[in-house]
């Protein structure tokens, strides 16, 4: 169904639903055997329904914008996961939110922003988007990166790899300014540097967008939906950590799987745009999901452990410290010249896998 007609599909209206009455079910009935395969289901449902809305919404309210929408509410709802469970597992969850941002930018940088790249450029050859808008995302995504997961390991006011109060404070309020700072820039200052050169010829672009009813019901939909994939993540999560610890993986990775099943609406997202030969609404998202996850979640876990008082791990290892930097290193190399092949895809999906294999075996 095009995505400028009134009428939504009714999968789309009941997929959120099911979810939420799987996770009312969750209340009586404990996670186990093909009730664990239920819950899947739901959260696969889930995720299609929210891909579905963001569309709908990104087409009436157009780009920057709709891509920032689906970015910044996933963020959201995962900042508000990560700290309602660090505090209430206490100091043994300190470096939930550091193993979570983490995995979340190794899995964008790489794996999603590698399987768009691939598929786009396997149907439609070689793909043109902003390069200018991709370097200015790059620029304060290492920024933030480093600030953040990396510096804390090189200060000597907390012992390890710890901020003191007074440091944490600082960087949550500098990685805030520096991402109101882009999405100022992305969607006031310089917002033709996020939009597409031409457009494609798909029909999705061309067709009269939605009404601002319709709008509204996938807009509401779509946080139903997320909301629904984020709580669905954390049901499954307990089943999720006892098969990784079973088969003698690092905790962290436990993060890698959590992270990749919340991330899933934008990734799917991402990678259909990139099909369509939308490649610009690809990265969009990717490096808007990348920014909003260290932008927004640094300073409320900083906040909220300040005022609590509880430590928070934020220093990255040495491996996982060399794998970002090649990570932004190369994403500057493949992003900066807003061109791209086979041959960017296939660089990005290397190191992706080899950010898996290396997190379940270093």
């Amino acid at each position: 169904m095009p995505l400028s007609s009134n009428q939504l599909p009714r999968w789309t209206l009941w997929a959120p639903l099911a979810a939420w009455l799987v996770l009312a079910l969750s209340r009586v009935v404990p996670a186990e055997g093909l009730v664990i395969a239920v819950f899947a289901a739901a959260l696969a449902g889930a995720v299609f329904a929210a891909v579905h809305h963001a569309e709908v919404v990104a087409h009436r309210v157009g780009e920057p914008f709709g891509t920032l929408v689906l970015a910044v509410a996933v963020t959201v709802i995962e900042v508000a996961l990560i700290v309602s469970v660090m505090l209430g597992a206490g100091p043994e969850k300190s470096g939930l939110a550091r193993d979570t941002v983490y995995a979340a930018v190794m899995i964008i940088c790489n794996g999603i922003v590698g399987i768009c790249l691939l598929v786009g450029a396997w149907k439609h050859g070689e793909q043109d988007f902003q390069g200018r808008g991709a370097s200015k995302a790059l620029a304060v995504l290492a920024s933030l990166s480093v600030l953040s997961l990396v510096m804390p390991n090189y200060l000597s006011a907390a012992p390890g790899p710890f901020f003191s109060k007074s440091q944490l404070a600082f960087a949550g309020v500098a990685s805030l300014v520096l991402y109101g700072a882009f999405v100022f820039v992305q969607t006031v200052r310089h917002r033709d540097y996020f939009l597409a050169a031409h457009d494609s010829a798909n029909e999705a672009v061309h067709a009269a967008a939605p009404s601002n009813r319709t709008a509204i019901t996938s807009m509401v939909l779509l946080f139903a939906s997320l909301v629904a994939v984020v709580l669905l993540a954390k049901l499954l999560s307990p089943a999720v950590e006892h098969a990784v610890l079973k088969l003698g993986a690092p905790e962290a990775a436990v993060g890698i799987v959590i992270a990749a099943l919340v991330l899933l609406p934008e990734g799917l997202a991402a990678v259909t745009a990139a099909r369509a030969n939308r490649l610009q609404t690809s990265m969009n998202l990717a490096l808007g999901s990348a920014l909003a996850s260290i932008g927004l979640t640094i300073p409320t876990v900083a906040a909220v452990f300040i005022w609590v008082g509880q430590p928070l791990t934020l220093g990255i290892g040495a491996m996982e410290t060399v794998l970002l930097a090649l990570t932004l290193l190369v994403s500057t190399l493949t992003l900066s010249q807003g061109r791209t092949t086979v041959l960017h895809g296939v660089v990005h999906v290397a190191l992706f896998a080899a950010y898996l294999f290396l997190s379940f075996t270093h």
